[in-house]
């Protein structure tokens, strides 16, 4: 069964990753992976109203392992820092990482917080 509610959770949470990247590209072009930075920032916001609220197993398996684990992408996020490197777009990188990270946390404690109301 938890099998199967990772499955479930992961099939969605890919499709959703792939939507939003999409609209991200096409509505802001690919000068910046702003796709993979909205993804993230949601993805920790989400995570964090789930730890919060205290839900059940099952919803932590179907929603934060499967969901969660396939929409959000930290593997995404590391070949799009290498990119910048790679291009010598230092201060894209620089921007990028702060920005992943601040807004990242502080959009997994909002979670939290929000979570446990």
């Amino acid at each position: 069964m938890n099998i199967l509610l990772v499955s479930i959770g992961g099939f969605f949470g890919a499709i959703a990753r792939f939507f939003i990247s999409t609209i991200a590209k096409e509505k802001y072009g690919d000068s910046f992976p702003y796709g993979t930075f909205f993804i993230n920032i949601i993805g920790s916001f989400l995570l964090g109203i789930l730890y919060g609220a205290g839900v059940a197993k099952m919803w932590l398996l179907l929603c934060g392992t499967g969901f969660m684990g396939a929409f959000t992408t930290f593997s995404t996020y590391q070949l799009e820092m290498v990119q910048f490197i790679h291009k010598r777009e230092g201060q894209k990188a620089l921007l990028y990482f702060v920005m992943s990270y601040v807004i990242g946390i502080a959009s997994a404690f909002a979670g939290f917080y929000m979570g446990r109301m």
